[in-house]
């Protein structure tokens, strides 16, 4: 049985901030800042945005969701590491490949911002969360991660001086306690970076501005931006993330609100949607890292380290982009690939092991065929197709509706 903190016990202890909290902080950040970020970047390029316009991005997700997980963890003296949604940031990539522009991708962030944020204050966020079947939204997830897996490949074959390192390096995820602290994302990143330096390759932008500048867009509003973009961003946030992350605490003892925290996600995704910033949602891998080891009543500790390293690696986010998005486009595909491996394989997982397997394959069909009908991407008829597939031919759903009516 698992122990739930009361909060005069964790306010009581006066020594939370010693060397394990920083450890588990530290590493906590650190896959934050590798394969995380080689997702943004993966997407900045293939959707043609500048360099400064993904620095921005960067920079408002690390600096603005680093301050949200120092206040939060310091008031309710529990870890609650917030990021940024990684399945939204590649559907962001499948919009703009169906025609949205970046300023109407920046109104569908606006607009998920405050729908979260009414959401939260409605406190009904539980039955939203019960609308879809966890197996049809990872299948949709599945399918926009997909890409990515296949970029990897292609990386290989066409610079495998570069991506071929990167891959063989990957072993040191065969070691549960070196990948613990050594992040199997973040040696591919450094020896890529050392195949580069060492073959042919030059241009590699080391000079310029380093510090925080972030690049105001005007939000444009339009509805096909909120059906391609802002619901599955919604249903990202909800299901996949802070569902995710919800129940990676209660795991190890931790009760953060649901509603609570959907809408500080909401009010900080607002702030910082103009400035480029995806979605912020409750990281799971990020505070299942966290809070991995010592006394839960001072994991808190370890995510304020966190958020402060998430802090100052957003200010220095324009040189970090600028350094990697000069690479070779193969060094970016393969990161990004790297990163996304262990998720893919969890969305295929959670998709099609269990009930729902005919609606999720059908979800997965849809989404991957990368379809674009009224201007709307294929991310949104996937859930659309897959659900009311379903629906008509799976009985899990109507013994599922029966139970929610019961409810």
């Amino acid at each position: 049985m698992t122990t739930r903190l009361q909060p005069a016990a964790v306010a009581a202890h006066p020594r939370a901030f010693g060397r394990l909290e920083l450890a588990n902080g530290f590493v906590g950040f650190l896959f934050s800042c590798t394969g995380p970020v080689a997702v943004i970047l993966a997407v900045g390029q293939s959707a043609g945005l500048s360099a400064a316009v993904v620095a921005s991005w960067v920079s408002a997700v690390f600096c603005l969701n680093g301050v949200l997980t120092i206040v939060a963890s310091r008031w309710s003296r529990q870890p609650l590491v917030y990021f940024w949604t990684i399945p939204g940031t590649v559907v962001v990539g499948q919009a703009m490949s169906a025609g949205t522009t970046w300023p109407e991708v920046v109104g569908g962030f606006c607009m998920a911002a405050v729908l979260l944020v009414l959401l939260g204050l409605s406190g009904q966020v539980d039955r939203v969360m019960r609308l879809l079947p966890m197996p049809i939204v990872m299948a949709m997830v599945a399918g926009v991660f997909l890409s990515f897996g296949t970029d990897l490949v292609r990386a290989v074959d066409t610079d495998l001086a570069v991506a071929g390192p990167m891959i063989a390096f990957i072993v040191v995820s065969a070691v549960p306690r070196l990948a613990r602290w050594l992040p199997a994302v973040l040696v591919a990143l450094a020896v890529g970076a050392v195949a580069v330096l060492l073959g042919d390759h030059t241009g590699v932008g080391l000079s310029g501005r380093w510090l925080v500048h972030p690049v105001w867009t005007t939000p444009r509003f339009t509805g096909s931006a909120f059906v391609e973009l802002t619901i599955p961003l919604l249903v990202t946030v909800l299901l996949v993330q802070n569902g995710q992350g919800m129940a990676v605490l209660r795991g190890v003892g931790h009760e953060p609100r649901m509603n609570q925290v959907t809408a500080v996600c909401g009010v900080t995704s607002l702030l910082s949607a103009p400035f480029g910033g995806a979605s912020t949602c409750l990281a799971g891998p990020t505070n299942a890292l966290v809070t991995a080891s010592g006394e839960p009543r001072r994991h808190y500790a370890a995510a304020i380290w966190c958020g402060v390293l998430a802090i100052g690696f957003g200010l220095l986010a324009p040189g970090m982009v600028r350094v990697i998005t000069t690479m070779p486009a193969a060094y970016v595909a393969a990161l990004g690939g790297l990163a996304m491996l262990k998720p893919l394989q969890g969305a295929f997982q959670a998709a099609f092991v269990g009930s729902y397997t005919t609606g999720a394959l059908v979800t997965f069909l849809v989404t991957v065929s990368d379809i674009t009908v009224w201007h709307i991407g294929a991310a949104f008829w996937g859930l659309l197709v897959g659900a009311a597939v379903s629906l008509v031919l799976e009985r899990e759903w109507r013994v599922r509706g029966q139970a929610t009516v019961a409810d």
